[in-house]
């Protein structure tokens, strides 16, 4: 019988090689990890059986490379690519780590670190590019204040639309195949980012140049933060048409950017989000953005990405457990009533439904009395998740 938790090629499970490329080291504890070169990760994540691959550009190549070292480790990861026949779906360029990006990128008070950061940026597009990389995702890990002072907010946002717009005109003078996707966080490593939910970015978007070319890509752990419900941002994204990347991992509320392997923490908004990104016939990849417990080898590394996916995977079982579980469809359908009397009033506003709405007798008490069923429901929801139903 076949594995149905055992990932394929059009689950689109990706890995960024910073995920599985992460040694273990924490504010409080140095490298327990050996630092693996980017082609080694390439054939960790075939082994475990991932779709593809992610990179900042200095994941890649480091800032300090040599124009041949840089060769060189382009030809030993395209090597590692084919031997392996992962993708590389999304890039990214790191503007938060260098010290020259300590208080911002785009944002910065200083012009010449703005051109810099758009001078990188435009270089590790091109890389991501040459990677086969379809969407670019900015996430603005520096772009944001602990001195309110030092900077005027509208100005901020108004660097940032410059930097966008800028280059979304050389991804399209380029030629280039590629959409970017904005990524929200509320704080850390600075004490306020600017645009720090995935609201805020969406919003944002429709000021650019080219909205059209700009979407989102929501990560699990960063609306979680802020103790906001991820599902509900996804799903806004989803209607707005602007999910375009999604970062999954887990998240407890209150504490700091966890990165903890999808599904370990929060069961049941894991579940709800599986089920709408499937429900809605996402198309994207699922990207783990994640990294194994510091108490592990690289072989407990490869747990964490099997992990990872497989979660996603019973998961997902589940979803069509619950879109077909005869009780949880009766009862959702006894909870959504309709008023056969006032169905001609659904829809758009026209003077005719207008007066009909008016002149309607509703039954207040009728409608104040009844029960909804929700703890019903919730149980039920909570024992198909537990696997007695």
């Amino acid at each position: 019988m076949e594995n149905i938790y055992q990932p394929k090629p059009e689950d689109r499970f990706t890995f960024g090689l910073w995920t599985v490329g992460n040694t273990g080291k924490d504010p409080f504890g140095d490298d327990f990890r050996e630092k693996k070169s980017p082609a080694d990760l390439v054939y960790l994540l075939g082994e475990v059986g991932a779709y593809g691959v992610n990179f900042h550009d200095n994941d890649l190549i480091p800032m300090e490379a040599t124009p041949a070292e840089a060769e060189a480790i382009k030809k030993a990861f395209k090597k590692a690519l084919a031997d392996t026949g992962l993708k590389v779906p999304m890039a990214t360029t790191n503007l938060f780590a260098s010290p020259i990006f300590r208080d911002g990128a785009f944002t910065s008070n200083i012009a010449a670190i703005r051109k810099f950061a758009l001078q990188k940026t435009m270089q590790a597009i091109d890389l991501g590019a040459e990677m086969g990389a379809k969407v670019y995702v900015f996430w603005g890990g520096r772009e944001g204040v602990e001195v309110e002072a030092s900077k005027n907010p509208i100005t901020a946002i108004e660097r940032t639309r410059e930097a966008l717009n800028f280059l979304s005109e050389y991804v399209k003078a380029q030629g280039y195949d590629m959409v970017f996707a904005l990524e929200a966080k509320p704080n850390e490593p600075r004490g306020d980012l600017y645009f720090p939910t995935t609201g805020h970015m969406l919003a944002f978007i429709e000021t650019l140049d080219h909205p059209e070319m700009v979407g989102v890509n929501p990560e699990f752990a960063h609306e979680s933060m802020a103790g906001l419900n991820f599902v509900h941002a996804v799903a806004q994204a989803l209607d707005a048409g602007k999910l375009f990347h999604i970062d999954l991992n887990d998240q407890a509320f209150g504490r700091y950017d966890q990165d903890f392997r999808f599904g370990a923490v929060s069961l049941k908004n894991s579940f709800f989000l599986v089920k709408l990104l499937e429900d809605n016939g996402y198309k994207g990849s699922r990207h783990f953005d994640a990294h194994a417990y510091r108490t592990e080898n690289y072989e407990g590394v490869k747990d964490f990405a099997r992990g990872c996916m497989r979660s996603y995977l019973i998961l997902k079982e589940k979803v069509q457990k619950f879109n077909t579980d005869a009780e949880i469809q009766g009862l959702l359908k006894e909870i959504n009533q309709e008023l056969p009397e006032l169905k001609n009033t659904d829809g758009k506003y026209t003077p005719e439904k207008m007066k009909a709405l008016k002149d309607y007798a509703f039954d207040r008490k009728a409608l104040s009395d009844f029960g909804m069923k929700y703890e019903k429901l919730d149980q039920l929801t909570n024992e198909l998740l537990w696997g007695i139903r």
